[in-house]
């Protein structure tokens, strides 16, 4: 599906990953999802769960469109993990979407700080929520914060927020943090009654 070697590469905090991802798009004038999402590997949920968060949690997340399309990867990427599939399919459509080089590495770089005090704070812990069944648990929650995210295109803030929940998530899968993995569940409840009042 692409010439881009799919290493798989693993990642032990989250300034590893931001700093992956910006060593792949540099001298890039516009930089596809295709090659941050092979760049971070297909078989792993965490890292991709990890991109759709910070993407979300960042200036991009206002760019018209993109909560809808993050809804999209996340909702597939979710089902295929609890089909039991160890390697995800994405369509071409979403893997063509790209954003300009500048835009993406000034978020990333926004992003450094953040990250270095949240790695500070990652630890291995209640391994039994991030684990087996649990993790099928958070690909289910995911997929739910994916169907509900077009309709945060509309109110204000709550797409942030969706990032900040599949960023807890991603980080907790990938840093077997439990703890983290309650947080993430607190704040996707906050963000669902939320939605449903401002439905109301």
């Amino acid at each position: 599906m692409s010439d881009i070697d799919d290493a798989n590469p693993e990642f032990s905090s989250l300034q590893q990953l931001l700093d992956h991802i910006a060593r792949t798009s540099r001298q890039k004038r516009k930089v596809s999802l295709e090659l941050v999402v092979y760049a971070i590997g297909q078989r792993s949920f965490a890292p991709l769960l990890l991109l759709v968060g910070i993407i979300l949690f960042s200036p991009l997340s206002g760019i018209p469109g993109v909560p809808s399309l993050m809804a999209v990867l996340v909702l597939l990427v979710a089902i295929q993990l609890l089909l039991g599939r160890q390697h995800f399919w994405l369509p071409q459509w979403i893997l063509k979407r790209s954003v300009p080089e500048k835009q993406l590495l000034r978020t990333l770089d926004r992003l450094q700080k953040p990250a270095r005090f949240i790695d500070r704070w990652l630890q291995p812990r209640f391994h039994f929520l991030v684990q087996r069944t649990g993790s099928y648990v958070i690909a289910a929650i995911c997929a739910v914060i994916a169907l509900a995210l077009p309709a945060m295109e509309i109110i204000p803030f709550s797409a942030t927020t969706a990032g900040l929940a599949l960023t807890a998530f991603g980080l907790a899968l990938m840093a077997h943090d439990g703890l983290l993995a309650i947080i993430a569940i607190v704040i996707t409840g906050l963000l669902l009654m939320v939605i449903l009042y401002g439905r109301l």
